[in-house]
């Protein structure tokens, strides 16, 4: 009962870092002593402790589409300089957004979580490797549009359900049916962004940030 206590004093003192956004050094005593919480949280983030939590807590995902897309966070200006790393490997940049880094998703049919990568703020969405799932068909917007990507998706044997971008000389067909549901991914994002440590970032690490990422994902995987 005390180690069940413990853990749900830590989860509690978690939410409230991101549903507030304030820095450690502001939780309330009561809640967490601040640096006991930021050691134990890198830590886990380390350990890659959320991670495993988030992928526990897939259930039965409707893989009869997947939808992928990506939003810009803007970041903190405390974000900047890791020690001993760079802001390229921390997956921080600089886009018409300002200081900022980008985490592209993907979500099962329902919108839910499945999997993220977290990129610059300037970077090029089409950078996630697919891997055949039983899935049927891959949903995302025209910003997707693109021959290669297309090529790997039909490799692995899913329908490409993209819009064709303005600029093609022959456009592919698209079924707009379908694609009307991936309005579902991008509530996804708001939902995740109601966490102000999630819409914008302030770990200086990626895996950090990321961490926090993937417990909201948990959280919303638990509703």
């Amino acid at each position: 009962m005390i180690i069940k206590d413990f853990r749900l004093h830590l989860v509690n003192a978690v939410v409230w870092i991101l549903r507030s956004g304030a820095q450690l050094r502001l939780l309330p005593l009561s809640q967490w002593k601040w640096n006991s919480l930021f050691k134990r949280v890198v830590r886990w983030c380390s350990n890659s402790v959320w991670k495993d939590l988030h992928v526990k807590c897939i259930r039965d995902p409707d893989l009869q589409s997947v939808f992928a897309d990506s939003t810009v966070i803007r970041a903190h200006a405390c974000a900047a300089v890791a020690a001993g790393s760079t802001n390229q490997a921390e997956g921080l940049g600089r886009s018409v957004s300002g200081y900022s880094t980008k985490l592209l998703a993907i979500t099962d049919g329902s919108g839910n979580p499945i999997d993220f990568v977290l990129t610059q703020g300037q970077a090029s969405d089409i950078l996630v490797e697919l891997t055949s799932t039983g899935t049927e068909a891959f949903m995302a917007d025209k910003s997707y549009d693109c021959d290669a990507l297309i090529a790997v998706i039909e490799q692995e044997n899913m329908i490409a359900v993209i819009p064709s971008k303005s600029n093609r000389i022959t456009p592919r067909p698209c079924d707009f049916f379908a694609y009307k549901e991936h309005h579902l991914i991008e509530c996804f994002f708001g939902k995740i962004k109601h966490y102000r440590r999630i819409f914008a970032r302030y770990e200086k690490k990626a895996k950090n940030y990321m961490g926090f990422v993937r417990f909201v994902s948990s959280l919303i995987w638990l509703r």
